[in-house]
């Protein structure tokens, strides 16, 4: 496992040179998260042979539709990073709606890692994979359902494809009240920013440009800037940011507490 995950991304980095050597390097770089591709495969070398352990445990939600895939994905890249990390895994592919996806991730802390505290969890750090983010915010969120008062207690959310502004395909097609709820502008989302305000946790919100699902001017809440990067590899930008080196090793360094390729301020979207 260990050699065939080595030569994975050995793989994929291989794949994102000569896409890049192809295109001749003229994808818009980002002057606030400017790391390359080597820069990054690098990096990610040194922290897998010196794992170090994570100050709190950390969370991992999948997407919409996601059969746990992106959560075990997620975490078997953790784990060569990190010693001994404590890891809970959340699907939330089956829910049928924000609700319900609000109420397993929270369910999934506590059994986890039982907090004394009625309305708070215990702190964690998250990473939401493309729906994930957007319903991890939602968990943090203040309830407005007495039966089920409890939030999230995150202390850094990363986001990695995350309809957080709405969803591009939501937009075009929304078939039930789920979908209409991530429709840019809906009153899900109006009222979920109007608590972004009061959130005590820092938000990392990833994503590349052109994002065919989510969009990438709405990979980040209402008045703020994505990380963005460009897309190395000839997959769809969505899937791509799944997999993309440089936004591990910033994910991975931020965990680490080292010091990350991204930088404030943000840089906003080309164009």
């Amino acid at each position: 496992m260990y050699r065939y995950g080595r030569m994975r991304r050995i793989s994929a980095f291989s794949i994102c040179l000569l896409t890049m050597l192809l295109t001749g390097c003229a994808q818009p770089v980002n002057p606030s998260f400017p790391v390359t591709v080597a820069q990054a495969h690098q990096a990610l070398l040194q922290m897998e042979n010196n794992p170090h352990p994570l100050d709190r445990p950390l969370v991992i939600v999948g997407g919409f539709l996601d059969p746990d895939i992106s959560p075990r994905y997620f975490s078997y890249v953790v784990k060569k990073f990190a010693s001994n990390p404590r890891i809970i895994q959340v699907g939330i592919g089956c829910c049928g709606s924000v609700d319900e996806c609000r109420r397993k991730i929270i369910a999934a802390v506590d059994e986890a890692c039982p907090s004394d505290d009625p309305q708070w969890t215990t702190e964690v750090d998250v990473i939401g994979a493309s729906l994930g983010g957007l319903m991890s915010r939602y968990a943090a969120a203040p309830s407005d359902d007495p039966g089920h008062p409890r939030r999230l207690k995150i202390a850094r959310l990363f986001t990695l494809s995350s309809p957080h502004s709405g969803a591009k395909i939501a937009n075009l097609m929304a078939l039930n009240d789920f979908h209409r709820d991530i429709k840019t502008g809906s009153k899900f989302l109006t009222a979920l920013a109007g608590s972004d305000a009061d959130a005590g946790y820092e938000l990392y919100p990833y994503v590349h440009l052109n994002d065919e699902i989510v969009g990438d001017r709405n990979a980040a809440p209402p008045g703020r800037t994505p990380l963005w990067l460009s897309n190395p590899l000839p997959l769809p930008p969505h899937m791509a940011a799944m997999i993309d080196d440089r936004i591990w090793a910033d994910i991975v360094r931020r965990l680490r507490d080292e010091a990350p390729f991204s930088n404030s301020p943000r840089s906003p979207l080309p164009g």
